[in-house]
């Protein structure tokens, strides 16, 4: 069995990895990334606007919020791209067709890391090319040639007899000289290696500092696998309940040092191999610009995108502002979606080894891609 290392280690010497977060239940662009400069903002929330005091200052013009102060280091050190009035053209305002839309990145079959990963025909996908934080596999890596879905490696355990189940099913596969005889032991080598992991225990780099929610120790369980050179090319980890219709600074509020201090840890922990290493962070739509009569605000379109580390060149806020009066909100008061996902993600997927297949990866669209590169 030549290449059972590379089924294991999957992309073999290629270092690099791509985690696609999501903020499920909407997440209010305009509450992570305030338009500080823009007198329409705080006529249109005057409970809700950040302040410009209390707001981490970005441009002149934005300002990120408070809770998300842990990002900053990384906005100022050139790692973290910010793109304000972003999403998709769905237009229903409904949580499961517009997240149904973005995961799958169009109408095509499969999802839209799922085709990128199928596209990768110069490399064999190993059983953790791609991982996925949670309980089922999210509708963005379907189709993919090997998704693996767990909460914690310690998933990855066949009991106590694992070592005697280990060696029988490895006599049983050793009569399988076909493709089924080599997926099988090299699976049982993936095992074994992280059983390996387990047994270490992780310690974090540079300082990094994660908390004890599951946001924060899913992405510290992917850095633990992409510092152990298993292969991994693709992780998905969401995070929950940003719907906030009623009391918006109460749901939102714990959310955002979640999301701070998570991406923040990730960052530091990861150090230089951030340099191959990106995250995307998406929502399925914003919140209404004015604020409701319950402190919360309304389902909306445009919201805000991050991309993290990866080479981008951060420390700035894309696309030009147009205002929030009247002729440019869209609809009922939204703030319109200028950046369409797609243009966000297919750079990236490009510098991922996308190549010149990104016309397969987001069919029937015609891709205008940002520029978050030199």
């Amino acid at each position: 069995m030549a290449n059972a290392q590379s089924f294991v280690n999957g992309n073999g010497d290629q270092e690099r990895a791509l985690v696609a977060v999501f903020l499920r239940g909407a997440a209010d662009g305009l509450s992570l990334v305030a338009p500080l400069g823009d007198d329409g903002y705080y006529k249109a929330r005057p409970r809700l606007a950040i302040a410009k005091s209390s707001a981490v200052p970005l441009d002149g013009f934005y300002g990120l919020n408070p809770l998300l102060k842990a990002l900053e280091p990384a906005y100022r050190e050139g790692d973290l791209a910010i793109i304000h009035a972003a999403g998709s053209e769905d237009s229903t305002r409904s949580h499961f067709e517009a997240q149904d839309l973005m995961e799958h990145g169009g109408v095509a079959g499969g999802g839209w890391l799922g085709r990128f990963l199928r596209a990768q025909t110069t490399t064999t996908a190993g059983p953790l090319s791609a991982v996925a934080l949670g309980r089922s596999v999210p509708l963005c890596l379907r189709g993919a040639p090997a998704a693996t879905v767990f909460q914690s490696l310690d998933d990855f355990s066949l009991g106590d007899n694992q070592a005697r189940l280990t060696a029988c099913l490895g006599r049983l596969y050793a009569k399988e000289s076909g493709p089924l005889g080599e997926a099988g032991f090299c699976t049982l080598e993936a095992l074994r290696r992280i059983d390996k992991l387990r047994q270490s225990p992780y310690r974090q780099e540079h300082g990094a500092d994660y908390g004890p929610d599951d946001f924060s120790q899913g992405l510290r369980q992917i850095a633990r696998l992409i510092k152990a050179r298993v292969g991994l090319q693709a992780a998905s980890v969401d995070l929950n309940g940003w719907d906030s219709h009623f009391s918006q600074q109460t749901i939102m509020d714990p959310l955002l040092l979640r999301l701070g201090r998570g991406l923040a840890a990730f960052h530091r922990d990861l150090g230089p191999a951030m340099s191959h290493t990106t995250v995307v962070v998406m929502t399925e739509f914003g919140r209404r610009v004015e604020e409701n009569s319950a402190f919360g605000t309304d389902h909306g379109r445009g919201s805000v995108m991050f991309a993290l580390g990866g080479g981008v060149l951060g420390g700035r806020v894309l696309g030009k502002w147009q205002g929030l009066t009247r002729e440019v909100l869209e609809g009922p008061g939204d703030l319109p979606v200028l950046h369409n996902y797609r243009d966000v993600l297919a750079p990236i997927l490009e510098r991922h080894g996308a190549g010149e297949m990104l016309g397969q990866i987001f069919p029937d669209f015609a891709i205008n891609p940002l520029p978050l590169y030199g």
